[in-house]
């Protein structure tokens, strides 16, 4: 699997030429699938990012504690 910001990158890439309105029907259906499974890629790897993110909450000792990330609502 591509990296994160390899996928973002290609999908801006099929969003500039899809934009552009120069492509045949057959070709703009084709970006727009590679498209929406690059956004599914990118969704599922920032989905796992936020699953390993951990943040380090200071008690009121002094002490830090690791707590999970919060999910984004």
């Amino acid at each position: 699997m591509a990296s994160f910001e390899e996928s973002l990158k290609k999908l801006d890439e099929i969003v500039a030429q899809l934009e552009r309105g120069d492509l045949s029907l057959e070709e703009s259906i084709q970006l727009f699938e590679d498209g929406t499974r690059l956004s599914g890629d990118c969704r599922r790897q920032l989905e796992e990012a936020e699953g390993k993110v951990e943040m380090l909450i200071k008690q009121r000792d002094g002490s830090m504690k690791r707590e999970p990330f919060p999910p984004v609502s």
